[in-house]
Protein backbone atom coordinates (compact mmCIF):
# COMPACT_ATOMS: atom_id res chain seq x y z
CA UNK A 1 0.00 0.00 0.00
CA UNK A 2 1.31 3.43 -1.06
CA UNK A 3 1.89 5.51 2.30
CA UNK A 4 3.22 9.22 2.42
CA UNK A 5 6.32 10.05 4.66
CA UNK A 6 9.42 12.43 4.28
CA UNK A 7 11.67 11.87 2.31
CA UNK A 8 15.32 11.09 3.64
CA UNK A 9 18.38 13.86 2.85
CA UNK A 10 19.45 12.42 -0.11
CA UNK A 11 16.05 12.07 -1.34
CA UNK A 12 16.17 16.52 -1.29
CA UNK A 13 17.51 16.84 -5.00
CA UNK A 14 14.80 14.53 -6.48
CA UNK A 15 12.21 16.65 -4.89
CA UNK A 16 12.96 19.85 -6.07
CA UNK A 17 13.67 17.82 -9.36
CA UNK A 18 9.86 16.27 -9.08
CA UNK A 19 8.12 19.22 -8.50
CA UNK A 20 10.53 21.61 -11.26
CA UNK A 21 9.37 18.65 -13.77
CA UNK A 22 5.65 18.93 -12.33
CA UNK A 23 4.88 22.80 -11.64
CA UNK A 24 7.75 24.79 -13.69
CA UNK A 25 8.67 22.88 -16.57
CA UNK A 26 8.92 26.20 -18.58
CA UNK A 27 11.43 27.95 -15.89
CA UNK A 28 14.85 28.27 -16.00
CA UNK A 29 15.18 28.42 -12.11
CA UNK A 30 14.38 25.78 -9.80
CA UNK A 31 11.33 25.83 -7.96
CA UNK A 32 13.23 25.91 -4.37
CA UNK A 33 14.62 29.47 -5.08
CA UNK A 34 11.04 30.69 -5.07
CA UNK A 35 10.58 29.56 -1.78
CA UNK A 36 13.72 29.09 0.06
CA UNK A 37 12.22 29.22 3.62
CA UNK A 38 9.81 26.11 2.85
CA UNK A 39 11.60 24.11 0.18
CA UNK A 40 14.52 23.54 1.99
CA UNK A 41 16.45 20.94 3.64
CA UNK A 42 15.64 22.20 7.35
CA UNK A 43 12.12 21.82 6.58
CA UNK A 44 12.23 17.99 4.94
CA UNK A 45 10.53 16.79 8.05
CA UNK A 46 7.28 18.75 6.81
CA UNK A 47 7.31 17.13 3.33
CA UNK A 48 5.49 14.77 2.68
CA UNK A 49 6.07 12.27 -0.35
CA UNK A 50 4.97 9.12 -2.18
CA UNK A 51 7.26 6.91 -4.22
CA UNK A 52 6.30 3.85 -6.28
CA UNK A 53 5.70 0.44 -4.91
CA UNK A 54 7.81 -2.22 -5.42
CA UNK A 55 11.00 -0.28 -6.09
CA UNK A 56 14.25 -0.43 -4.00
CA UNK A 57 15.36 2.73 -1.94
CA UNK A 58 17.71 3.40 -4.58
CA UNK A 59 15.49 3.59 -7.95
CA UNK A 60 12.02 4.90 -5.75
CA UNK A 61 10.18 7.38 -7.98
CA UNK A 62 8.33 10.33 -6.06
CA UNK A 63 4.91 10.15 -7.78
CA UNK A 64 3.24 12.75 -5.31
CA UNK A 65 4.30 16.01 -3.29
CA UNK A 66 2.90 18.40 -0.53
CA UNK A 67 4.69 20.12 2.30
CA UNK A 68 3.51 22.32 5.32
CA UNK A 69 5.39 25.27 6.58
CA UNK A 70 4.91 26.38 10.35
CA UNK A 71 4.17 30.78 10.42
CA UNK A 72 4.31 32.42 13.47
CA UNK A 73 2.20 35.40 13.19
CA UNK A 74 1.74 37.87 15.58
CA UNK A 75 -1.33 40.49 15.32
CA UNK A 76 -2.91 42.99 17.43
CA UNK A 77 -4.84 40.50 19.29
CA UNK A 78 -2.95 37.27 19.43
CA UNK A 79 -0.32 35.36 17.98
CA UNK A 80 -1.44 32.09 15.51
CA UNK A 81 0.94 29.81 14.28
CA UNK A 82 -0.20 29.08 10.64
CA UNK A 83 0.51 25.87 9.16
CA UNK A 84 0.45 27.05 5.19
CA UNK A 85 -0.11 24.46 2.78
CA UNK A 86 1.82 24.07 -0.95
CA UNK A 87 3.20 22.44 -3.85
CA UNK A 88 0.48 19.55 -3.68
CA UNK A 89 1.16 17.38 -6.77
CA UNK A 90 0.77 14.19 -8.37
CA UNK A 91 2.40 13.26 -11.36
CA UNK A 92 -0.27 12.62 -14.16
CA UNK A 93 0.06 9.18 -14.52
CA UNK A 94 -0.80 8.19 -11.04
CA UNK A 95 -4.01 10.61 -10.67
CA UNK A 96 -7.35 9.60 -9.26
CA UNK A 97 -5.68 7.39 -6.92
CA UNK A 98 -5.76 9.40 -3.37
CA UNK A 99 -2.61 10.12 -3.38
CA UNK A 100 -2.85 13.98 -2.95
CA UNK A 101 -5.41 12.91 -0.26
CA UNK A 102 -2.45 11.08 1.82
CA UNK A 103 -0.18 13.71 1.45
CA UNK A 104 -2.63 16.29 2.64
CA UNK A 105 -3.73 13.62 5.78
CA UNK A 106 -0.32 13.59 6.29
CA UNK A 107 0.31 17.74 5.92
CA UNK A 108 -2.60 17.43 8.57
CA UNK A 109 -1.02 15.67 10.61
CA UNK A 110 1.84 17.05 11.05
CA UNK A 111 0.03 20.23 11.67
CA UNK A 112 -1.19 18.67 14.85
CA UNK A 113 1.61 17.52 16.43
CA UNK A 114 3.32 21.11 15.56
CA UNK A 115 0.54 22.92 17.44
CA UNK A 116 -0.64 24.80 14.46
CA UNK A 117 -3.62 26.72 15.45
CA UNK A 118 -5.05 26.97 11.76
CA UNK A 119 -3.79 26.27 8.25
CA UNK A 120 -3.31 27.96 4.96
CA UNK A 121 -3.19 27.14 1.44
CA UNK A 122 -3.69 29.37 -1.86
CA UNK A 123 -5.77 27.20 -4.85
CA UNK A 124 -8.30 27.14 -7.50
CA UNK A 125 -9.04 23.99 -6.80
CA UNK A 126 -11.53 24.46 -4.10
CA UNK A 127 -13.84 21.37 -3.92
CA UNK A 128 -11.25 19.52 -3.31
CA UNK A 129 -10.00 21.34 0.08
CA UNK A 130 -13.23 21.45 1.02
CA UNK A 131 -13.43 17.90 2.06
CA UNK A 132 -10.59 18.44 4.36
CA UNK A 133 -12.59 21.77 6.28
CA UNK A 134 -10.88 24.08 4.43
CA UNK A 135 -12.88 27.11 3.13
CA UNK A 136 -12.26 30.56 1.50
CA UNK A 137 -12.14 33.48 4.37
CA UNK A 138 -9.91 36.44 5.46
CA UNK A 139 -9.90 39.75 3.43
CA UNK A 140 -7.95 41.08 0.46
CA UNK A 141 -8.21 44.46 -1.27
CA UNK A 142 -6.38 44.56 -4.70
CA UNK A 143 -6.05 48.14 -5.51
CA UNK A 144 -5.17 48.44 -9.58
CA UNK A 145 -2.83 51.47 -10.53
CA UNK A 146 -3.61 51.90 -14.33
CA UNK A 147 -1.16 55.21 -14.27
CA UNK A 148 0.42 57.34 -12.57
CA UNK A 149 -0.78 59.64 -9.18
CA UNK A 150 0.57 63.11 -8.66
CA UNK A 151 3.32 62.85 -6.25
CA UNK A 152 2.67 63.25 -2.66
CA UNK A 153 6.06 63.56 -1.33
CA UNK A 154 9.36 65.72 -2.28
CA UNK A 155 13.03 64.87 -2.87
CA UNK A 156 11.96 61.23 -2.96
CA UNK A 157 14.73 58.80 -5.12
CA UNK A 158 13.18 55.97 -6.50
CA UNK A 159 15.51 52.17 -7.28
CA UNK A 160 14.83 48.88 -8.74
CA UNK A 161 17.37 46.44 -7.34
CA UNK A 162 17.90 43.88 -4.69
CA UNK A 163 20.96 45.67 -3.46
CA UNK A 164 19.10 47.24 -0.52
CA UNK A 165 20.02 46.14 3.52
CA UNK A 166 17.84 43.65 4.97
CA UNK A 167 18.18 45.39 8.06
CA UNK A 168 16.29 48.89 6.49
CA UNK A 169 13.40 46.22 4.71
CA UNK A 170 13.02 44.49 8.10
CA UNK A 171 12.90 47.75 10.06
CA UNK A 172 9.99 48.99 7.92
CA UNK A 173 8.14 45.30 7.77
CA UNK A 174 8.66 45.60 11.55
CA UNK A 175 6.17 47.86 11.77
CA UNK A 176 2.92 46.42 10.50
CA UNK A 177 0.30 45.21 12.77
CA UNK A 178 -0.06 41.83 11.58
CA UNK A 179 2.62 39.69 10.06
CA UNK A 180 5.13 36.39 10.13
CA UNK A 181 8.36 36.77 12.58
CA UNK A 182 10.99 36.86 10.87
CA UNK A 183 15.17 37.43 10.81
CA UNK A 184 17.22 39.06 8.76
CA UNK A 185 18.24 35.98 7.27
CA UNK A 186 15.22 35.13 5.96
CA UNK A 187 14.67 38.92 4.12
CA UNK A 188 18.13 38.22 2.49
CA UNK A 189 16.75 34.81 1.06
CA UNK A 190 13.85 36.44 0.20
CA UNK A 191 15.41 39.12 -1.81
CA UNK A 192 17.47 36.56 -3.89
CA UNK A 193 13.80 34.65 -5.20
CA UNK A 194 13.98 34.94 -9.32
CA UNK A 195 11.79 37.42 -11.87
CA UNK A 196 10.98 39.20 -8.28
CA UNK A 197 11.47 42.64 -8.69
CA UNK A 198 12.19 45.13 -5.80
CA UNK A 199 11.57 48.94 -5.74
CA UNK A 200 12.31 51.36 -2.90
CA UNK A 201 11.88 54.76 -2.28
CA UNK A 202 14.75 56.72 -0.63
CA UNK A 203 14.73 60.28 1.56
CA UNK A 204 17.24 63.00 0.35
CA UNK A 205 19.08 61.67 3.56
CA UNK A 206 19.60 58.17 2.12
CA UNK A 207 16.59 57.12 4.73
CA UNK A 208 14.32 54.06 3.34
CA UNK A 209 10.69 55.30 3.19
CA UNK A 210 9.22 52.66 1.46
CA UNK A 211 9.73 49.81 -0.45
CA UNK A 212 7.47 47.27 -2.92
CA UNK A 213 8.23 44.18 -4.07
CA UNK A 214 6.48 42.88 -7.29
CA UNK A 215 6.32 38.82 -8.40
CA UNK A 216 7.33 36.01 -6.72
CA UNK A 217 9.07 33.20 -9.17
CA UNK A 218 6.60 32.15 -11.67
CA UNK A 219 3.50 33.38 -9.30
CA UNK A 220 2.39 37.24 -8.47
CA UNK A 221 3.68 38.70 -11.59
CA UNK A 222 2.76 42.80 -11.84
CA UNK A 223 1.22 42.04 -8.34
CA UNK A 224 2.81 43.72 -5.00
CA UNK A 225 2.41 41.09 -2.62
CA UNK A 226 5.24 42.67 -0.13
CA UNK A 227 5.00 46.28 0.94
CA UNK A 228 6.05 48.54 3.76
CA UNK A 229 6.70 52.43 4.75
CA UNK A 230 5.09 55.64 4.76
CA UNK A 231 1.59 55.51 2.97
CA UNK A 232 2.59 58.73 0.92
CA UNK A 233 5.81 57.45 -0.33
CA UNK A 234 4.35 53.86 -1.40
CA UNK A 235 1.78 55.72 -3.14
CA UNK A 236 4.86 57.99 -4.92
CA UNK A 237 6.43 54.69 -5.04
CA UNK A 238 4.00 52.64 -6.88
CA UNK A 239 3.66 55.44 -9.42
CA UNK A 240 6.85 55.60 -10.05
CA UNK A 241 6.37 51.61 -10.79
CA UNK A 242 3.45 52.68 -13.72
CA UNK A 243 4.90 54.93 -15.05
CA UNK A 244 8.55 53.61 -15.52
CA UNK A 245 7.27 49.59 -16.52
CA UNK A 246 4.53 51.20 -18.41
CA UNK A 247 2.36 48.66 -17.20
CA UNK A 248 -0.76 48.45 -14.71
CA UNK A 249 0.35 47.39 -11.05
CA UNK A 250 -2.09 45.38 -8.45
CA UNK A 251 -1.53 46.25 -4.92
CA UNK A 252 -2.65 43.82 -2.13
CA UNK A 253 -3.76 45.36 0.99
CA UNK A 254 -5.37 43.81 4.20
CA UNK A 255 -8.34 45.22 5.84
CA UNK A 256 -6.72 46.73 8.92
CA UNK A 257 -4.57 49.01 6.42
CA UNK A 258 -6.86 51.50 7.39
CA UNK A 259 -4.70 54.58 6.67
CA UNK A 260 -3.68 53.25 2.86
CA UNK A 261 -7.32 52.16 1.77
CA UNK A 262 -8.83 55.51 2.79
CA UNK A 263 -6.13 57.13 0.84
CA UNK A 264 -6.70 55.05 -1.98
CA UNK A 265 -10.24 55.21 -1.92
CA UNK A 266 -10.10 58.81 -1.84
CA UNK A 267 -7.79 58.93 -4.77
CA UNK A 268 -10.58 56.05 -6.21
CA UNK A 269 -7.53 53.70 -7.37
CA UNK A 270 -10.12 50.91 -8.27
CA UNK A 271 -10.32 48.07 -5.87
CA UNK A 272 -11.25 44.22 -6.21
CA UNK A 273 -12.07 42.65 -2.56
CA UNK A 274 -11.80 39.17 -2.47
CA UNK A 275 -10.35 36.44 0.16
CA UNK A 276 -7.47 35.91 1.43
CA UNK A 277 -7.32 32.05 1.26
CA UNK A 278 -8.65 28.81 1.76
CA UNK A 279 -8.79 28.72 5.78
CA UNK A 280 -9.11 25.47 8.18
CA UNK A 281 -9.62 25.96 11.94
CA UNK A 282 -7.04 23.64 13.03
CA UNK A 283 -7.36 23.95 16.49
CA UNK A 284 -10.60 24.78 18.06
CA UNK A 285 -9.75 24.97 21.56
CA UNK A 286 -6.82 27.18 20.84
CA UNK A 287 -8.74 29.33 18.77
CA UNK A 288 -11.45 30.20 21.00
CA UNK A 289 -8.93 30.49 24.05
CA UNK A 290 -7.29 33.84 22.02
CA UNK A 291 -11.04 35.45 21.09
CA UNK A 292 -12.32 34.74 24.31
CA UNK A 293 -9.05 36.92 25.46
CA UNK A 294 -9.04 39.15 23.13
CA UNK A 295 -12.27 40.24 23.92
CA UNK A 296 -11.30 40.27 27.56
CA UNK A 297 -8.74 42.52 26.92
CA UNK A 298 -11.16 45.26 25.90
CA UNK A 299 -13.51 44.54 28.73
CA UNK A 300 -16.55 41.99 27.30
CA UNK A 301 -15.47 39.15 29.68
CA UNK A 302 -19.17 37.26 28.30
CA UNK A 303 -18.03 36.27 25.29
CA UNK A 304 -19.30 32.59 24.60
CA UNK A 305 -17.48 30.31 22.10
CA UNK A 306 -17.12 26.44 22.78
CA UNK A 307 -18.53 23.52 21.80
CA UNK A 308 -21.63 21.78 22.72
CA UNK A 309 -23.24 17.96 21.12
CA UNK A 310 -21.52 18.66 17.76
CA UNK A 311 -22.49 22.25 17.41
CA UNK A 312 -20.18 25.59 18.15
CA UNK A 313 -21.58 27.90 20.57
CA UNK A 314 -20.84 31.56 20.18
CA UNK A 315 -22.58 34.87 21.75
CA UNK A 316 -22.53 37.39 24.33
CA UNK A 317 -23.88 36.81 27.46
CA UNK A 318 -27.20 34.58 27.74
CA UNK A 319 -27.63 35.78 23.47
CA UNK A 320 -25.84 32.58 21.79
CA UNK A 321 -26.11 31.11 18.21
CA UNK A 322 -25.11 27.87 17.01
CA UNK A 323 -22.77 26.81 13.82
CA UNK A 324 -22.68 23.10 12.24
CA UNK A 325 -19.48 23.48 11.12
CA UNK A 326 -15.66 25.39 11.73
CA UNK A 327 -15.39 26.47 8.23
CA UNK A 328 -18.27 28.80 8.94
CA UNK A 329 -16.94 30.07 11.86
CA UNK A 330 -13.78 30.92 9.81
CA UNK A 331 -15.41 33.09 8.12
CA UNK A 332 -17.12 35.05 11.11
CA UNK A 333 -13.73 35.22 12.95
CA UNK A 334 -11.21 36.59 10.22
CA UNK A 335 -13.83 37.78 7.06
CA UNK A 336 -14.84 38.41 5.45
CA UNK A 337 -18.32 37.51 6.91
CA UNK A 338 -19.27 41.27 8.54
CA UNK A 339 -21.05 40.62 11.62
CA UNK A 340 -23.40 43.55 10.68
CA UNK A 341 -24.67 41.80 7.70
CA UNK A 342 -25.84 38.35 10.31
CA UNK A 343 -29.27 40.06 11.55
CA UNK A 344 -30.44 37.27 12.99
CA UNK A 345 -28.06 38.37 16.35
CA UNK A 346 -29.72 40.56 18.00
CA UNK A 347 -28.83 44.39 16.86
CA UNK A 348 -26.53 44.73 20.98
CA UNK A 349 -24.89 41.80 20.53
CA UNK A 350 -23.89 42.21 17.38
CA UNK A 351 -22.54 45.83 18.23
CA UNK A 352 -20.54 43.97 20.78
CA UNK A 353 -19.50 41.33 18.29
CA UNK A 354 -18.36 43.49 16.17
CA UNK A 355 -16.15 45.60 18.09
CA UNK A 356 -13.46 42.85 17.95
CA UNK A 357 -14.71 40.85 14.79
CA UNK A 358 -13.39 40.50 12.45
CA UNK A 359 -10.19 39.57 14.04
CA UNK A 360 -7.25 40.90 11.87
CA UNK A 361 -4.96 38.15 9.86
CA UNK A 362 -2.74 38.77 6.54
CA UNK A 363 0.32 36.47 5.02
CA UNK A 364 2.19 38.24 3.13
CA UNK A 365 3.75 37.00 -0.44
CA UNK A 366 7.04 36.13 0.62
CA UNK A 367 5.22 33.41 3.15
CA UNK A 368 3.13 31.75 0.92
CA UNK A 369 3.84 29.15 -0.83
Amino acid sequence: MLKPRSPEQHEFDHVVEFLNHQLRADSTWPINSEYPTALTPSNMHNMSIITEEGATPEQQKIISHALIKPIVTKTPYAIYKLGAIGSVVTDPSHRQQGLSTLNMQNCLAKATAQDCDLVILWTDKTEFYQKFGFELAGSENTYVFTEPQTQRTENTRFVKGTQVDPQAILKLYSQHSVGSLRSIDDIQQYLKIPNSNVYTAWSSSNQLLAYAIDGKGADLQSFIHEWGGQVDALIDLVSHMVKTEHKSYHLMVPDHSTNLRKTLNDLEIFCHRGFLAMLRIHNFEAIAMKVKRAFRAEGLDQIILEKQHGQIVFGYGQDLYTLDQEADLAKILFGPTSIDEMTFIKPETREILGAILPMPLWVWGWDSI
